[in-house]
């Protein structure tokens, strides 16, 4: 079709970015962005927790896992201590653990952290947002802002993130910039926490990682991350997950030869894949999470600096990075959404486990 441009008065029509605040349940007064691809993907960035993103949805199917809590629970900025960063998880498609820990609560010479840190309770101010105008022929948008995990006389780590998409690409950008802008070194791990849920997650579906791994458990109390087991496969409801029961794997996860990483999830009953790409130089590790508990179940998919061991073991084991001053790191994950046969096909080959 080439006479489209005749057929649309505002771009709104095809697709775009909308802001909007939250005005009941959990999440009241907290600031959003629906992001319309105008390809069936569409998602909801929360400006109010770092610019995470919580419901994602691709045509009819929903692919982000939903804690209980629901999907926003309005920020915590005055930080997390033990296990609260539980109180305000509400699952979503992206949770961004870090700046300087990812892991469990831990206290220690250098201090006390709580689980996974401060980062998802952190609100952002918004630098831009770039509308796409299709009839200019300008398909490109994004959102811009800047997260500061920091304190006075403390740790100064500050992330600018940029989400973009194109219209007519069934894709997700996440691209981060972390800067020391304090006056001595900082401790710096950073995890992307995704969260998967039905119906792309559900009995049968392909659990989609390549590389060598280990049970974060250990091989003796391992259930599901056992060599033999079917752990790339979705499961039902488990009975040993009723609660708290869970189990996840540390994978060195491979990369193509220019350095990319890719994992993912596949459901052939529903004809959809969503893969994961991101820098192995980047984000060295993956975790694969697995929880099956009858009522939420999820699969996340997590690359990291590291796996979610903790600063301080990170620290003893000669992994944790340092950001002296002023110094910056950069990463990029990229979300894709697949329904064509061939680019299926493509994805599961390139993932196939090993």
């Amino acid at each position: 079709m080439t006479d489209w441009k005749t057929k649309v008065s505002n771009p709104m029509q095809v697709g775009g970015i909308e802001t909007a605040i939250l005005d009941n349940g959990p999440g009241k007064g907290t600031r959003i962005a629906w992001v319309n691809t105008g390809t069936g993907l569409r998602y909801k960035v929360v400006i109010d927790r770092g610019l995470d993103i919580a419901d994602a949805f691709y045509n009819a199917h929903s692919l982000a896992w939903i804690s209980h809590l629901g999907v926003v629970v309005a920020p915590s900025p005055t930080g997390y201590r033990g296990i609260e960063w539980l109180n305000g998880f509400g699952g979503g498609l992206l949770t961004t653990c870090g700046l300087d820990h990812v892991g469990g609560p831990e206290s220690d010479a250098h201090g006390e952290r709580g689980l996974h840190s401060q980062f998802s309770g952190l609100p952002a101010t918004i630098e831009s947002i770039i509308q796409p105008d299709p009839l200019a022929g300008r398909l490109d948008m994004q959102i811009t802002g800047i997260i500061k995990q920091s304190r006075p006389l403390g740790v100064q780590l500050v992330l600018r993130r940029t989400i973009s998409g194109k219209l007519g690409e069934p894709t997700i950008r996440i691209r981060d910039e972390v800067v020391n802008h304090g006056n001595t070194p900082a401790p710096h791990m950073l995890l992307y926490h995704m969260n998967l849920g039905w119906p792309l997650v559900d009995e049968g579906a392909d659990i989609c990682w390549r590389g060598p791994w280990e049970s974060r458990e250990g091989a003796d109390k391992a259930k599901i991350f056992q060599a033999g087991q079917p752990f790339r496969k979705g499961s039902p409801p488990l009975e040993d997950h009723v609660g708290g029961g869970e189990e996840a794997a540390f994978i060195d996860v491979e990369a193509d030869d220019d350095g990319t990483c890719c994992c993912g999830i596949h459901n052939p009953n529903i004809g959809i894949a969503l893969s994961i790409e991101f820098k192995k130089n980047q984000l060295p590790w993956l975790t694969n999470w697995q929880h099956w508990g009858p009522g939420e179940c999820v699969v996340g998919l997590e690359p990291g600096t590291h796996p979610p061991i903790g600063q301080a073991k990170a620290r003893q084991n000669g992994s944790l990075i340092l950001l002296e001053p002023q110094e910056r790191r950069e990463y990029e994950v990229v979300v894709r959404i697949m329904d064509q046969p061939t680019d299926i096909a493509d994805f599961l080959q390139r993932t196939a486990g090993r």
